[in-house]
């Protein structure tokens, strides 16, 4: 038998709040994080907003070389793993071999890239830091974590651009499954608000061009959407066998019951026709945990504001949940905290835990104008109060990668 995994520890940084509390009070508060970039000038790009993390000091758990010998992804991932210990109330000094760590990204030290990119061209190869490399590359923010937490278990990254975090959680919680850990802290950071980031992005049309209005940009399911917001930040959840949590009385989130992993095979960026690639994750999650598809109350969709992506996610859940589809209570973080992209599936799963542990449905605000092809129920505008037995939450990445995950109810 595969052990049971719960969910004991959360930490978040944010565009709406420095640590879960924050967090979770924005979201069903309907707060919006995305503004006008403060970090560089954007008046050059056609894209002028994003969702930055605001008021951010690493000096209050970093020491000074610390800070300038890490990218700014590492900080935020270490600051939300120090958060997620710390809420479990986890000892990781006790079986530090038995506790691992692993910590997504999709760009990670993107900022680091383009600093040192310019010092070499600007002053030649002899300027850039013999840091660089490790300042910039994904598995540093886990492997940072581990060496500061004394965590000597299973310790890498995982890379899938915007599915990065919630396939790191799978990876964990798998090892916790067949015995390799008992504790893992899992997750994902993103710091890709940069010049050349958001030249990329929006080169490619990827992005909403509303910037006179940053906070009404990002509108999932909107009849009127026109692209996602960059946005920054991590998070990460520790994760724990079941009887180990229930033994040292940890508090218990919720119990992990089932993952769902696959590959569109169609296209770099855009979703396979009718979201084929998603319904699969989904239905394999489904089948995993051992729930029937209408125990599923909630569905914290992938939900990026995209033309496209909306369309297939919407097609996807009506063609795995049938009649339950218009039953299926949906929403999408994205609309105040923008994309966070290879942290987006972590911390959209932390707030999807605290939905099942408070009984409210955080809202999908800025829907205004109903699609005719996005017809389900969105929770739109505001909160909403109801009982969560189980909970899907949906992670997509350019490249085809999909992963979708099954939270349930440790009292049901």
């Amino acid at each position: 038998m595969k052990r049971r995994v719960a969910v004991t520890g959360l930490g978040a940084v944010t565009p709406v709040g420095l640590s879960v509390g924050e967090f979770w009070e924005s979201l069903v508060q309907g707060r919006c994080g995305i503004t006008r970039i403060s970090r560089f000038d954007p008046s050059e790009f056609t894209v002028h907003i994003a969702a930055e993390v605001k008021g951010f000091d690493p000096a209050g758990f970093m020491d000074r070389k610390e800070i300038r010998r890490t990218d700014r992804f590492t900080h935020y991932a270490y600051k939300a793993a120090l958060e997620a210990v710390e809420d479990s109330g986890a000892d990781i000094g006790e079986s530090p071999e038995r506790v691992g760590v692993l910590i997504g990204s999709g760009i990670g030290g993107v900022e680091t890239w383009e600093e040192q990119h310019s010092k070499m061209i600007e002053g030649g190869p002899g300027r850039v830091s013999p840091l660089f490399v490790p300042m910039m590359i994904i598995d540093t923010a886990s492997g940072f974590t581990s060496i500061k937490l004394g965590a000597k278990g299973p310790n890498y990254a995982t890379v899938s651009a915007c599915a990065s975090g919630a396939h790191a959680i799978a990876c964990a919680y798998s090892l916790i499954q067949d015995g390799s850990a008992d504790v893992m802290l899992a997750g994902g950071s993103e710091a890709p608000i940069t010049p050349l980031s958001l030249a990329g992005f929006s080169n490619m049309k990827a992005l909403s061009t509303r910037n006179d209005a940053p906070e009404r940009a990002s509108r999932p399911f909107d009849r009127d959407r026109d692209g996602f917001i960059i946005a920054e930040g991590a998070g990460v959840l520790l994760l724990e066998e079941m009887d180990l949590a229930k033994n040292r009385g940890a508090p218990i989130y919720a119990e992990l019951v089932g993952v769902g992993m696959t590959a569109d095979a169609y296209h770099i960026t855009a979703p396979a026709p009718g979201g084929e690639g998603a319904a699969r994750s989904m239905a394999i999650a489904i089948e995993r945990s051992g729930l029937a598809p209408d125990e599923i109350d909630y569905l914290n969709a992938h939900g990026t504001s995209t033309l496209l992506n909306d369309k297939c996610e919407t097609e996807a859940i009506k063609g795995v949940f049938g009649d339950h589809a218009r039953r299926l209570q949906i929403s999408s973080n994205k609309s105040m905290i923008g994309h966070l992209l290879g942290a987006a599936g972590a911390v959209e799963l932390i707030a999807t835990a605290m939905t099942i542990k408070t009984g409210v449905i955080p809202p999908t605000i800025n829907y205004e104008n109903p699609d005719p092809e996005c017809d389900l129920d969105y929770v739109p505008n505001e909160a909403r109060e109801a009982k969560v037995r189980a909970a899907i939450c949906n992670s997509l990445g350019f490249g085809g990668h999909n992963i979708s995950t099954i939270l349930k109810n440790p009292e049901d």
